[in-house]
């Protein structure tokens, strides 16, 4: 676990140090990121699921993304998961693993979006594994809680 973690911080730090040196811009780095997890989320799905019956429908999708997927990337469920039942699901981690290390202060707000766009695209590509397509976006308005 604390692998990952370091993998993931020392992911994010080089990709933007990288743009800093004029190597890159700071929008193709969280480009970059998401792009890399949409990867590993599309060979997660494929390892998790190879044994489990098919999913009924897109909630079922969803509940599985919650619980399982959630629980062994992040070792803990998603804390709440809510639907407008017309395709929209928000998943809320009130205290996401890659936020917690960051100071629980205002002052890393906006280095935020950073370490949640390789989490979008794990999800999105292994959403992606399932049959669904989708937009998958990040929001934080309290560390170390996203949504």
């Amino acid at each position: 676990e604390a692998l990952f973690l370091l993998l993931h911080n020392e992911m994010v730090a080089g990709l933007y140090r990288a743009a800093e040196q004029g190597e890159g811009e700071n929008g193709r780095c969280t480009t970059k990121l998401e792009s890399m997890g949409f990867r590993v989320g599309q060979g997660l799905i494929e390892r998790f699921t190879k044994d489990t019956a098919r999913f009924k429908d897109e909630l079922d999708i969803m509940k599985f993304i919650c619980k399982d997927f959630w629980t062994t990337v992040f070792k803990k469920q998603i804390d709440n998961l809510r639907t407008n039942h017309q395709g929209i699901y928000v998943l809320q981690d009130n205290k996401f693993r890659l936020l917690t290390q960051m100071s629980a202060g205002k002052q890393y707000l906006e280095h935020a979006p950073k370490y949640l766009a390789f989490t979008c695209g794990l999800i999105r590509g292994g959403l992606s594994n399932l049959g669904i397509k989708s937009i998958v976006t990040a929001e934080v308005s309290s560390m170390p809680a996203c949504k």
